[in-house]
């Protein structure tokens, strides 16, 4: 896996990707202020565009309840479509995780609660759930390795 800066050419294309029900929670409509915000995102290769992720502030998900701090490296990330569900995922939160890693500060993510299928690899790979809220009906968990 090749990770490169974000060009606003990944970002049209991640912008593009469908996911089947109940995952189309996280299909993106094409606008410029999505575009703006994927920019801040670290674009993953192989051969062709597999992913996406980002640390810190981009990663967070706005609510009115949880408040995050700064004593964790915040994750984000995402596969294509065509990825999902295929075995890669593992391999794939490993990596970001590594890169994350080299902030020096314990990991935090925060994940729909739905989102089984992720919630069983962050589980496998360490982190456990430490707080919830909801945004607009959708339940998040925050997860801390």
């Amino acid at each position: 896996m090749d990770i490169r800066p974000m060009t606003r050419q990944d970002a049209h294309v991640i912008q593009a990707w469908t996911y089947e029900a109940p995952y189309d929670f996280y299909n993106q409509e094409a606008s410029a202020e999505g575009l703006d915000e994927l920019m801040a995102y670290r674009a993953v290769h192989d051969r062709a565009l597999i992913g996406f992720y980002c640390l810190g502030v981009y990663a967070q998900v706005t609510n009115d309840t949880y408040v995050y701090d700064d004593t964790y490296t915040d994750i984000g990330l995402g596969m294509h479509p065509d990825r999902t569900g295929q075995g890669h995922g593992r391999q794939f939160v490993r990596m970001v995780m590594r890169e994350a890693a080299r902030e020096g500060k314990p990991l935090r993510l925060t994940v729909a609660a739905f989102n089984r299928r992720a919630i069983h690899i962050y589980e496998q790979l360490g982190f456990r759930h430490v707080a919830s809220f909801e945004k607009k009906q959708t339940c998040f968990l925050v997860m801390n390795q």
